[in-house]
């Protein structure tokens, strides 16, 4: 019998390692894949002209072969594909092909694969007397995790992820401090094992698990917006003024578009898919490079031409 539960824990702890492994294995590539991506977008900026495989990968340093199968991993299509997401026309076309109504989106979404929320994610929001608070008396767990779009550090209550920033831009340092200010008087502890099933759950990694809960922590106005904001499906783009509409407030663009900036809980509440009305990309708290890669991957998961 002690033979056997030897045995049996031997067993356990050599499964928890291979996990380990696996989802390290698995980190580790989606940085590599992510990091190849960003250096791909800078390449192309700089081009005075659309890049060929073969140019393409030799920026990157790797053989055509390589490049084609890291980035077709990564994205789904070809570089040569992904590469007319990134044109900067692109943002004009996506915002007259594929553009849509709040209202639009919230019925056009419901039968559709592509809702990200609606697959992976439900939410609640926090009451205004409890956001007064500051975070007073509440504690929020925390732990980094990679991501398609590089390094992420993911913030939860017990109710909900409430934060996610991203750091392949700013810094890990300054994606840290900008969610800790955001809820001063709070306690903030390390577990990023308590939070691992929701952050799976949240990017469709794991299919076992139901989906993860969103916790809004914001003044009244910016959870409108955010929500607003979640009935928007993956692929398709809006405008400022279009959420302005949505949430009954048409003339609130500038405090839509401020409300926007502050979210705190990057890509799984989408505001990279906010456009301006003139088709420019906008702003993006997290870094341009990061939002034009989303809007990019986005575009490639749901066909979007």
């Amino acid at each position: 019998m002690r033979r056997f539960r030897v045995a049996r824990k031997t067993g356990r702890a050599y499964c928890g390692a291979m996990k380990q492994m696996i989802q390290s294995s698995e980190h580790e590539a989606n940085a590599y894949h992510y990091g190849v991506i960003a250096r791909a977008i800078a390449a192309i900026d700089v081009a005075p002209a659309p890049l060929g495989l073969e140019a393409l990968a030799a920026e990157m340093g790797m053989s055509a072969a390589h490049f084609q199968r890291v980035f077709s991993q990564w994205a789904g299509v070809s570089p040569k594909r992904y590469q007319q997401y990134l044109t900067l026309g692109h943002a004009k076309t996506l915002l007259r092909e594929r553009f849509t109504t709040l209202e639009a989106a919230h019925f056009a979404g419901l039968s559709g694969t592509g809702r990200l929320h609606d697959l992976f994610i439900r939410w609640e929001a926090m009451s205004p007397g409890e956001y007064a608070a500051g975070g007073a008396g509440l504690e929020i767990f925390w732990g980094w995790f990679d991501s398609p779009f590089g390094p992420v550090v993911v913030m939860a209550t017990d109710k909900g992820i409430c934060g996610l920033s991203l750091a392949a831009e700013m810094g890990e340092e300054a994606a840290m401090a900008d969610l800790v200010a955001r809820w001063p008087k709070a306690r903030f502890t390390e577990n990023p094992e308590r939070l691992r099933p929701w952050v799976r759950a949240a990017f469709g990694l794991d299919s076992s698990q139901s989906r993860a809960p969103l916790y809004l922590i914001g003044a009244p106005f910016q959870i409108k917006v955010w929500e607003a904001l979640l009935h928007l499906p993956e692929g398709q783009d809006t405008t400022y003024g279009a959420i302005a509409q949505a949430i009954g407030n048409p003339k609130a663009v500038r405090a839509v578009g401020t409300a926007v900036g502050r979210n705190p809980i990057g890509y799984l509440i989408p505001c990279h898919r906010v456009l301006r009305k003139s088709g420019g990309l906008g702003g993006y708290h997290w870094g341009l490079p990061v939002k034009r890669a989303m809007l990019g991957y986005e575009a490639a998961r749901t066909g979007a031409s």
